[in-house]
Formats: C-alpha cells, sequence, structure tokens
C-alpha cells in the first residue's frame, strides 16, 4: 500500500476521533435546534452541508453524530472480539471433543450472515443503542473466534512454547506471555477492519429504525430521514452517507497497512 494511502486513512480517522471527543471544536451550534423557516436549504457558506426538513444544520448534525457512530462501532468491536477471546481461546486449548463441539456452533453462526443475525437478535432485544451495540458485537463474534482459535492453534505448536515447556514455564504464563500475545497480534489489522465495517451494520441497523432513535444525529437514522426527501433535498442523504464510506475507507486503509506490517514481521 503507497504511503499517502496510508497517510490518508490515519488522518480521516484522527479527525472523526477529533470530531467525537469535541464536536463542539468543529460545529459549536445545536444538532437538535429546528428553525422551519431555514428548510430545505441546500448547501452554502451559511449552511455548508444545507439544512433539513426541520431547519437544522446538517453540517452540525453529521459532526456531533460523528459520536454515536463511531461508540457503536469501537464498543460492538470490542465486545465481539472479547467474546471471540473467551470463545476461541477455549476451543484451541480445550480437549478435542470440547474444541469440536465450540467449532461446531462457531461454525454454525458464521454461516448466518452476520447483518441477518444482528437483526434476529435485535428481534429479541428490542431496539435502541445497546441493542445495536450487542448485535452488532455477537453478530461478529463468531467470525473472530474462528480467527483467534486458528491463531492460538499454530502458536501452541510452535517452537517457542516447547522452549517454554522446557524451561519450566506453567500453563497460565505460557497463555499470558507468550500464546495470546503472539496470536493476537496479526488479529490487530482485522479488528481495525472490524470498526469500519461495524459502523457500517450499526448505521444500516439505525437506517431500518432498529438502532439510535431520532431526532439523535446518527448517520444511518440521518439516512433513513433524508430518503424520504430524496427528489428535493439530496444532501439529507449524501452527507451523512460520505461521512460512513470516509470512515470505512480509512479503518480500511489503516487496517491494511497494519496487516502489511505484520505479514513483513
Amino acid at each position: 500500500m503507497s504511503r499517502t494511502a496510508k497517510i490518508l486513512g490515519t488522518v480521516f480517522i484522527l479527525f472523526w476521533l477529533l470530531t467525537a471527543l469535541a464536536p463542539g471544536l468543529i460545529a459549536p451550534g445545536d444538532p437538535l435546534a429546528v428553525d422551519p423557516a431555514q428548510a430545505f436549504h441546500a448547501p452554502s457558506l451559511a449552511h455548508p452541508m444545507g439544512t433539513d426538513e426541520s431547519g437544522r444544520d446538517v453540517f452540525t448534525r453529521v459532526i456531533h453524530g460523528a459520536g454515536d457512530s463511531l461508540y457503536i462501532g469501537l464498543a460492538a468491536t470490542a465486545l465481539g472480539m472479547g467474546i471471540a477471546l473467551v470463545l476461541g481461546t477455549a476451543a484451541a486449548l480445550a480437549p478435542r471433543w470440547l474444541d469440536g463441539a465450540i467449532l461446531c456452533v462457531l461454525e454454525a453462526l458464521y454461516a448466518v450472515p452476520s447483518l441477518l443475525l444482528a437483526l434476529l437478535i435485535i428481534a429479541f432485544t428490542g431496539p435502541g443503542v445497546g441493542p445495536a451495540i450487542v448485535a452488532v458485537g455477537l453478530s461478529t463474534a463468531p467470525g473472530y473466534a474462528r480467527l483467534v482459535r486458528s491463531q492460538i492453534r499454530s502458536v501452541k505448536n510452535s517452537e517457542m512454547l516447547e522452549a517454554a515447556t522446557v524451561l519450566g514455564r506453567g500453563t497460565w504464563l505460557k497463555v499470558q506471555n507468550h500464546l495470546v500475545p503472539n496470536a493476537l497480534r496479526p488479529l490487530l489489522a482485522l479488528v481495525t477492519l472490524g470498526i469500519g465495517q461495524a459502523v457500517i451494520w450499526a448505521a444500516a441497523l439505525s437506517f431500518l429504525g432498529l438502532g439510535t432513535p431520532p431526532p439523535a444525529p446518527e448517520w444511518g437514522a440521518m439516512l433513513s430521514a433524508g430518503r424520504t426527501y430524496l427528489h428535493l433535498a439530496w444532501w439529507l442523504s449524501f452527507f451523512p452517507g460520505l461521512a460512513i464510506v470516509v470512515v470505512a475507507a480509512g479503518a480500511t486503509l489503516i487496517g491494511r497497512s497494519l496487516g502489511g506490517k505484520v505479514n513483513a514481521a
């Protein structure tokens, strides 16, 4: 990957992280402020991304919406990887019969499309930010767990672990100091890619009305609201969609860069 692509990916992600942590620095206005007299104004100097059907500034809403969207993406990825670490490590270190049982469950869940699995979970838990995080996290866990299991099994049979055994290291020390760190290093790139994917899925759930409820300035919810007026005000859906694409592209560029470093190492 070119150096320019890596720099762009890093800049994109750093910008959105700053936006999520301190949106008021970039857009000090109120994302929920309504002004019907300003409804459906096209992008201009006063409103760089136009206004929506209630006269709210789209730029302000997109900037303030970064917090919700990235929070769901990061929290869901952390949840999915946490579950994957437990299941993948247990499967890799367990007796063969237990490994086979866990692997069968993981394969069955992995065969179900992740977004469909998230929708099934939402159907039981109900809509909302918390359920969206749980749904996206649980739907990504099977894929992560299979990779964790594969990585740990490959490290477990390495000469490094054999040397630790010869030196009399206990099981816990081997797992803590050798097995888990060396097995997880290659997964760092995958987790980075997963954040971008989780943001997209969280936006998809909000688009379907199953994530962050309106009028919160969440990108997927803004996309959903804007589609009604697509023929009249294209900017209502274009700019939230662009934000989702930029975050996903930035995470992908960084993930591919990390993947290249891991392979080179």
